[in-house]
């Protein structure tokens, strides 16, 4: 949740909650416009505020559109699925092989370099857990490793089942590391609230520099 102080309110809580349980963070910024505009992207709603409009105007549109956002999110995500395969398949079949990006001196096929990265990722994140967890404060029930093109990592709160990406191991281990701490923050917080973000800095004090890494590939996290 990226929300400016002001426009916090039990209404436009009421609609963080609604957005985050479709797996949609809200995102609000005050800019030199005429109009409320929104803009649906992969798991984030993005909206741009008017100065002159009052917090309660801006909670009661936002409302309005939680609807819209949540029936149109799967539509965006297709879309967005369909673009991401094309060019991370074309990327990852034609880029070298990165191990914990460190270049490796053999070639793969796509779905052998997709194997070989399950593989690396399958062996590292019993520790990897085993490290984070009693850090974190919380144990996930179930590990699963997925071919995610839009996500790095999410995580499902009532059932404690976490999901990594199997293109994780193309970078630096530490950003499988900050996936795992984020996805089991989500233990203790379901949402991306301020007091999430804290528990994060308090797991792992350099998780942005891992978090930036991640962001600037194009995936996102649950």
């Amino acid at each position: 949740m990226n929300v400016p102080p002001e426009y916090h309110s039990p209404l436009l809580q009421s609609a963080i909650h609604c957005l985050s349980e479709a797996g949609i963070e809200l995102q609000v910024s005050k800019k030199r416009v005429k109009n409320i505009n929104f803009r649906l992207k992969p798991h984030i709603l993005m909206v741009s505020v008017p100065t002159f409009i009052s917090p309660a105007q801006v909670a009661e549109s936002i409302t309005k559109r939680v609807p819209w956002a949540i029936q149109n999110h799967a539509q965006v995500l297709e879309q967005y699925k369909r673009k991401k395969s094309t060019s991370s398949e074309y990327s990852v079949a034609d880029s070298p092989v990165l191990l914990w990006g460190i270049a490796q001196s053999f070639s793969l096929s796509h779905d052998k370099k997709i194997a070989y990265y399950r593989q690396a990722l399958s062996k590292v994140t019993p520790v990897l857990f085993d490290k984070w967890q009693p850090i974190v404060g919380a144990n996930a029930n179930e590990i699963r490793l997925k071919k995610m093109h839009t996500r790095w990592g999410s995580c499902n709160t009532r059932a404690r089942r976490i999901w990594l990406s199997v293109y994780l191991p193309a970078y630096p281990i530490e950003c499988t590391e900050y996936v795992i701490v984020h996805e089991l923050c989500h233990l203790h917080h379901a949402n991306h609230s301020a007091a999430f973000w804290q528990t994060v800095a308090t797991a792992m004090p350099d998780y942005q520099q891992w978090h930036n890494m991640l962001a600037g590939k194009g995936g996102q996290l649950d």
